[in-house]
């Protein structure tokens, strides 16, 4: 009996590993960047990462962190990401309609495109883009080109995206018909 019941316990951890290696979310490492702080000592060498996530279904995000190595500072800057979490509505395999946002020097402007159009985007706004599953859209990154900042304005135009709801004399309407 005592086999047996060792055995069951190592087929439960073994299936509980296969369900913890399926991903919920893509990462992609957009930047990795060794920085210092000069201290009176010396200097202090560290490592900034900056990574976005996405399920390729509307949600994506963003982390950015520094740690002691590139390990750490990945594994901070992905929890992060998880926290920082945006759902962006989809119509007709595009955005609902136009919107710019401006963070820093970086301007964006993002347009809706048509089917088969895919992804006419560059740089940092594309990653943000593809890990989100917007098939069609049409983006330009104006202004800056410093990828945290190009990233932060990219999130704060999706974030404006609204998709517009009938107006209530129209639901009457189609509610009577």
């Amino acid at each position: 009996m005592a086999k047996q019941k060792a055995a069951s316990s190592r087929d439960f951890h073994e299936k509980r590993s296969e369900v913890r290696e399926e991903k919920e979310f893509e990462s992609r490492t957009v930047e990795l960047a060794r920085v210092t702080r000069v201290t009176k000592g010396g200097k202090r060498m560290r490592f900034r990462s900056v990574i976005l996530i996405g399920d390729k279904k509307g949600r994506v995000g963003y982390g950015v962190a520094k740690g002691a190595d590139v390990a750490i500072s990945i594994n901070k800057s992905t929890r992060k990401a998880k926290k920082n979490l945006i759902t962006i509505p989809l119509v007709n395999e595009t955005i609902p309609h136009d919107v710019d946002a401006k963070f820093g020097a970086a301007l964006v402007l993002i347009k809706p495109a048509p089917r088969g159009a895919g992804i006419k985007a560059g740089g940092a706004l594309r990653s943000v883009l593809e890990l989100a599953g917007v098939p069609n859209v049409v983006g330009k990154l104006l202004g800056s080109k410093n990828k945290i900042n190009n990233i932060k304005a990219t999130f704060e135009a999706l974030k404006k995206l609204r998709i517009k709801s009938p107006k209530s004399h129209e639901v009457k309407a189609a509610a009577k018909e």
